[in-house]
């Protein structure tokens, strides 16, 4: 088997911003709200950088270059349908509703970001690698059980597919045939890791054929392909199908984290040539050479972008300071009595100035 032949790289629009596929699922009003989408989300990640080099906000994982691998997979659910992110995609979830200043409260240890609007179907950012996909699993067959008709959709990148939870999370999807789409972002690198140095297959989607479901790979920055795509893959496991593996090949352009220096495992070259290839540019040349975006679209969408971006500052900024006894208080539902002996231990801890708020 060639599993390059047998997953080959679904694409629309090439690097350089050339029709190469066909795009009659998506209308030109869609590609110009992606656009404007794929430019907010690229202004935020950017400004989280600068926060945290100035001591504003915490370490932050920043997500530049997988803008379209995300928009293009959580705008092809419905409304009601689960999104199950980890901590680098925090597009997804503005996309679905989440507030544009969640990642700075996020980034600054306020628990806050955990709060999921009621009318947003997603899970809180998870941390833990790959333990998001296994939840994933759980939500999409309770909906199953349940008749509710709904889709989960897990955000996972390539170095989660080494960890056990993702093949547990595959293989139980698999029997029970939850309506699950495992998305995973394959952007080369986890933290400094390689992804030629994680596996010994040449694509992460012929991994489906071990546990008999669909398997998919689509280039992660082409906002329609990624769309068009996953359209396809979540009606096929809304229809009781069985689950999907996708892999979206992107690219992380900047670090691991705040806390990474990739210039200590990546080659400059590989960096510059592969970050030809990010989505925005190749949309923008698009819509230009197609006539639907000016100069002037061009300028209002980034003006736009950086100021709604200072405004989540501001809101991020403002936000009323936890109490630093406050990380007790959501452990459990019901606080156990150690706990609250921990807690009353720290508070006491608290008034004699052994700990300062910060």
């Amino acid at each position: 088997m060639n599993p390059e032949t047998e997953f080959p790289l679904q694409q629309v629009l090439d690097e350089n911003g050339k029709l190469v596929g066909d795009r009659s699922q998506v209308t030109d009003d869609e590609l110009k709200d992606f656009y404007r989408w794929l430019v907010l989300l690229r202004t935020l990640d950017q400004r989280a950088w600068n926060l945290q080099r100035q001591g504003r906000i915490g370490t932050y994982a920043p997500f530049s270059g997988q803008e379209a691998a995300q928009i293009g997979a959580a705008a092809a659910l419905n409304k009601g349908d689960w999104l199950c992110p980890s901590y680098r995609d925090w597009g997804a979830l503005i996309y679905a509703g989440v507030p544009l200043y969640y990642p700075f409260l996020n980034a600054m240890g306020n628990p806050v970001s955990g709060k999921i609007p009621d009318d947003v179907n997603a899970l809180p950012v998870q941390v833990v690698i790959a333990a998001q996909i296994l939840h994933s699993v759980g939500l999409a067959w309770s909906s199953k059980l349940q008749n509710q008709n709904r889709v989960a959709i897990p955000f996972f990148g390539d170095g989660a597919t080494s960890q056990g939870d993702f093949h547990e999370a595959l293989n139980l999807a698999a029997v029970v045939k939850a309506p699950v789409v495992f998305v995973c972002q394959n952007n080369q690198w986890a933290i400094s890791v390689p992804i030629s140095r994680q596996m010994n297959t040449k694509t992460i989607a012929q991994r489906a054929l071990a546990y008999d479901i669909e398997g998919v790979r689509v280039d992660g920055n082409d906002i329609i392909a990624m769309y068009q795509t996953l359209k396809q893959m979540v009606a096929h496991a809304r229809s009781g199908a069985g689950p999907v593996l996708v892999e979206a090949v992107t690219y992380r352009l900047g670090a691991h984290t705040t806390a990474d220096d990739p210039t200590r495992y990546r080659e400059s070259e590989e960096a510059e040539r592969l970050a030809r290839r990010e989505p925005i540019s190749r949309l923008k040349t698009y819509l230009q050479e197609a006539g639907l975006l000016s100069e002037e679209d061009i300028q209002r969408v980034d003006e736009e972008a950086k100021a709604d971006v200072e405004d989540a500052v501001k809101k991020a900024e403002q936000y009323p300071k936890m109490a630093p006894e406050s990380f007790f208080d959501n452990v459990y539902e019901t606080m156990t009595d150690p706990l609250k002996k921990q807690r009353g231990q720290f508070q006491a801890s608290l008034a004699q100035g052994g700990v300062t708020h910060g």
